[in-house]
């Protein structure tokens, strides 16, 4: 039976806009996916940093929301 777990990494612009990036992982397998610009990428070691860096550098979301 195949298995899948989702998990998101949430960062805030400097405009105060959202941007969420989905980690879903089926298996071993894992692809991380924007949910503001649809950008997707097989990630198989360290996908939520890859996400975060993704929103930093595609989108400028560095604020984290569980920090403050």
């Amino acid at each position: 039976m195949l298995q899948i777990n989702t998990s998101k990494v949430s960062r805030w612009d400097q405009h105060g806009r959202e941007h969420v990036v989905r980690v879903q992982r089926s298996g071993v397998q894992r692809t991380i996916r924007c949910d503001t610009c649809g950008w997707r990428k097989g990630a198989q070691f360290l996908p939520w940093l890859k996400a975060e860096e993704h929103l930093a550098e595609a989108h400028q979301a560095t604020v984290d929301p569980s920090e403050g």
